[in-house]
């Protein structure tokens, strides 16, 4: 692990070379989340830890070398995959109940970290969840409405 950085229990992936973490609690879905993505053209950053360094401009994602290009897939075990070595971040997703998510957030704007990033609150599970983290990933300010 880099020095400078923070490990979470976490899963990332990258579209397009845009990070994307996803928090929760062990259980929550962030492997399964994570594979979903992949299947759908998204790179493996890390599953299960995540290496976070913040720099004074951006906050990059990272695996641990000891489990870089591994992905944990329940039911049918843990398998490597194509992974990016490190990506800046650009969305983080937390991992919530379906009850928990707001229908209209106040903003799609949140800190980690300390930095201001897209957060967005999503069940992992809904069929939806795919096109909502792809949605607020690429979304422009001036297309949102303010609620």
């Amino acid at each position: 692990m880099n020095p400078d950085a923070e490990q979470l229990h976490a899963s990332a992936v990258a579209i397009g070379g845009r990070g994307i973490l996803l928090l929760g609690p062990s259980g929550a879905g962030k492997s399964d989340l994570a594979l979903r993505l992949i299947d759908d053209g998204a790179v493996l950053v890390a599953d299960d830890r995540v290496d976070i360094a913040v720099s004074e401009a951006d906050v990059f994602l990272s695996p641990p070398n000891v489990l870089a290009g591994l992905l944990e897939v329940r039911g049918v075990g843990i398998v490597r995959r194509d992974h990016e070595a490190k990506v800046s971040l650009s969305l983080v997703v937390d991992l919530v109940k379906p009850d928990q998510v707001p229908r209209l957030p106040e903003s799609l704007v949140g800190d980690f970290m300390g930095a201001a990033v897209r957060r967005i609150a999503l069940d992992p599970f809904e069929a939806s969840a795919l096109a909502k983290i792809r949605l607020a990933l690429t979304v422009k300010d001036e297309d949102m409405l303010e609620t």
